[in-house]
């Protein structure tokens, strides 16, 4: 299989990368500078160019604070760009596989999000991110959305990095418990995507949205002391859950991102992955396991 890339660098593309060899799969990734996703007719462009079976946008704009300062750049990265990449895989009849967010939801309902859910997105990335799904969906009757959440590896900027950079010499660490959600591993989504593109080279692909997430669901509190306790330092900090109201941000976020999984399941046989296993190679691969 031929698979063309959106990203390179990115948390979910570096582990598409890393499994793609051990799969047999011909994997191109495009960066910024062979296709900028600012660019809709660049990207589109590069599909045209590409011999591939399938077509995947691991990329987007993910600064979600950033983007209420700039939501035009994330609109055109997340929104128009997808859309664009999506024409150019319908015209040359390739499925178009794209990760999409929790943060397309308002976090009201008292239950796990379902693919059919009405969106609301709060802020600026949500709705760049729900623009994208929206576009996708029209332009592209051979597509997934997979929307995940919570996205950790041992690459690049993501909580996991962050509480061990900042908790290390720290006794305490204060962490919003009031929202939940699903950590999920980029490396399991990597699983998931490369799975969903060998079903569709199969002939046996299934269009549509679906939901791909860690469990169990947790706080950011809960997940903050998952990582410490994994950890071989000496001395852990002890984490305090705070209200999001005590850590005031420029986004808004959603209070309940869990997401339920059960459909990705039915239509490909992918099981939602336990996070605390992810969580331990990660730790393993940036030496901070404990023994």
């Amino acid at each position: 299989m031929r698979a063309l890339i959106f990203g390179s660098t990115g948390q979910v593309a570096r582990e598409l990368r890393r499994a793609a060899t051990g799969l047999g799969i011909e994997a191109t990734f495009l960066d910024r500078a062979a296709a900028d996703l600012a660019d809709p007719a660049a990207c589109a462009a590069a599909v045209r160019a590409a011999s591939a079976d399938v077509v995947v946008n691991a990329a987007a704009y993910t600064a979600v604070d950033r983007a209420e300062d700039e939501p035009d750049l994330a609109t055109r990265i997340n929104g128009e760009t997808p859309g664009a990449i999506a024409a150019a895989c319908d015209a040359k009849g390739v499925p178009f596989l794209h990760v999409s967010t929790d943060y397309v939801f308002d976090g009201t309902s008292g239950r796990a999000w379902r693919e059919d859910d009405p969106t609301g997105p709060l802020g600026a990335y949500g709705h760049s991110k729900l623009a994208g799904e929206q576009a996708i969906i029209a332009a592209c009757p051979d597509h997934v959305i997979l929307r995940t959440a919570w996205v950790f590896s041992a690459h690049g900027a993501n909580f996991v990095k962050t509480m061990l950079k900042v908790g290390k010499d720290r006794p305490e660490m204060r962490v919003v418990g009031d929202q939940e959600g699903c950590p999920t591993a980029a490396a399991d989504i990597a699983g998931a995507l490369w799975t969903i593109a060998g079903d569709w080279g199969r002939g046996r692909g299934r269009a549509g949205i679906f939901h791909y997430a860690g469990a169990p669901a947790t706080s950011w509190a809960g997940f903050a002391s998952a990582i410490f306790e994994r950890t071989s330092w000496p001395a852990r900090p002890a984490v305090t859950e705070i209200a999001t109201a005590d850590w005031p941000t420029k986004a808004v976020r959603p209070a309940n991102s869990v997401l339920d999984c059960s459909a990705i399941e039915a239509a490909y046989g992918i099981a939602q992955p336990d996070w605390r296993l992810a969580l331990d190679e990660v730790l393993e691969e940036l030496g901070e396991a404990s023994a």
